[in-house]
């Protein structure tokens, strides 16, 4: 397994995609990020096909997140994944349909853990459980597992740390890390990716899209302090 920590780039704010996201990512589609990414919605699929077409033209790993918690709606989001020629599925909740159409398809499948709802998502559950039922979908087949650990209503460092060391699998640390701070509790944990979307919206790493994702890159390049 890799052991570096990649950035995955959500053009998405609030966990929606933004409406000007092909042009964002026009604008900085020559940073260092190789890995881009962006939400089910409100993008229709047409404008969805051509961006991600975009992405892949253009050199980058795609990533798309589904916010969805019941069966129709996972699976719904698993087939529009399928359309838009993704490499990675990110969100719903674990599901053996979606998880046999994205093994059917050559799709990574990093499922949500725990208990998951709202939009914006919020995380809720017992770390014991959240770690046992990661390591049943990794026994299953699923790629790794899509962790909203800063979105946790528990102890969001304790649940980094030990989900990372004991789920045998490529986590991704998604939403709301918006800080330094955070950026260093993930370098000391060392998860296969994180996410970042409305805290470069909100300039949380300094002035525009485009030098807040090196800037970001170039951080998470410098040694993690214990």
């Amino acid at each position: 397994m890799e052991k570096s920590t990649s950035l995955i780039v959500m053009l998405t704010y609030n966990d929606k995609t933004v409406a000007n996201a092909a042009e964002i990512f026009d604008s900085c589609k020559d940073t260092s990020a190789q890995y881009w990414g962006f939400k089910e919605a409100p993008l229709p699929l047409d404008k969805m096909k051509e961006l991600y077409n975009n992405m892949k033209r253009s050199g980058k790993k795609t990533a798309l997140e589904v916010i969805a918690y019941d069966e129709e709606k996972c699976l719904e989001g698993a087939k529009m994944a399928v359309d838009c020629g993704v490499d990675m599925l990110m969100g719903t909740v674990f599901f053996d349909s979606v998880n046999e159409l994205c093994k059917e398809h050559g799709i990574k499948y990093m499922p949500f853990v725990g208990e998951v709802y709202d939009r914006p998502s919020v995380l809720d559950g017992d770390i014991d459980k959240m770690i046992a039922d990661a390591n049943e979908c990794i026994r299953k087949g699923a790629y790794g597992i899509d962790l909203l650990a800063y979105r946790y209503t528990g102890d969001a460092s304790e649940l980094l740390r030990r989900f990372v060391s004991e789920v045998d699998a490529p986590v991704c640390i998604a939403g709301s890390v918006d800080s330094t701070a955070r950026l260093d509790e993930i370098k000391q944990a060392s998860p296969r990716y994180f996410t970042i979307g409305s805290a470069f919206f909100d300039g949380d790493f300094g002035e525009g899209f485009d030098k807040q994702i090196d800037t970001v890159i170039d951080y998470m390049k410098e040694p993690a302090y214990v």
